[in-house]
């Protein structure tokens, strides 16, 4: 016979479905709620509601915000003039993290993956281009991950985005610091030799 509590097998399953969640991670965190004293479960299920029902997308650059907008859309002292286009909201927090761009974002919510069924229309690509209509803004970065779906999201938004006569460019890519040049891919290389700047 079978070891199954229902309720128990419902959570490892709900964990499991996380993204890079198996089996046994999933196991040990359902017996890990299940060890909590029930007002911080009751504190952790209230957390996730409350993120559900409080998050929603700026109006703006479609980030994750409590507000209208978000606090960088909000603030005054970021540069209107320059939009970097990244794929989600964790990319935007990456940025931030490294402040030395003061400019705004444009989060797409996804890449163009025609396997996964996924098209321009998917995207928040319409809301970009109504941001540009002012005619403020004279530079777009594309800060879209350097893969296949990537590229292909970045290059269609660029020859749509050319005719507005707004300077379109693309982050540089190449060998990581601490990296070794003889483990880099042709493409990496090919991109740290066009990526290079003075010194």
């Amino acid at each position: 016979m079978a070891y199954n509590v229902l309720p128990l097998t419902r959570l490892i399953e709900q964990f499991e479905r996380l993204p890079g969640i198996g089996r046994k991670t999933a196991q040990r965190l359902a017996f890990y709620v299940l060890g909590l004293p029930k007002e911080k479960a009751q504190q952790f299920a209230k957390a996730i509601v409350d993120a559900h029902e409080k998050i929603k997308k700026c109006k703006v650059c479609q980030s994750l915000t409590e507000a209208e907008l978000c606090p960088i859309c909000a603030d005054t002292a970021r540069d209107r003039g320059i939009i970097c286009v990244v794929e989600n909201s964790q990319d935007v927090i990456a940025f931030e993290r490294t402040r030395e761009y003061h400019g705004l974002y444009h989060v797409l919510h996804g890449l163009i993956s025609p396997m996964d069924g996924i098209g321009p229309d998917q995207l928040h690509i319409k809301e970009l281009l109504a941001r540009l209509g002012s005619g403020e803004v004279q530079e777009v970065v594309m800060a879209t991950n350097p893969t296949v779906e990537g590229e292909a999201t970045a290059m269609y938004i660029a020859r749509l985005l050319k005719p507005m006569g707004v300077r379109v460019t693309r982050l540089a890519y190449g060998i990581p610091v601490g990296g070794n040049l003889e483990y880099a891919d042709e493409v990496t290389l090919y991109r740290a030799l066009e990526g290079r700047s003075e010194i």
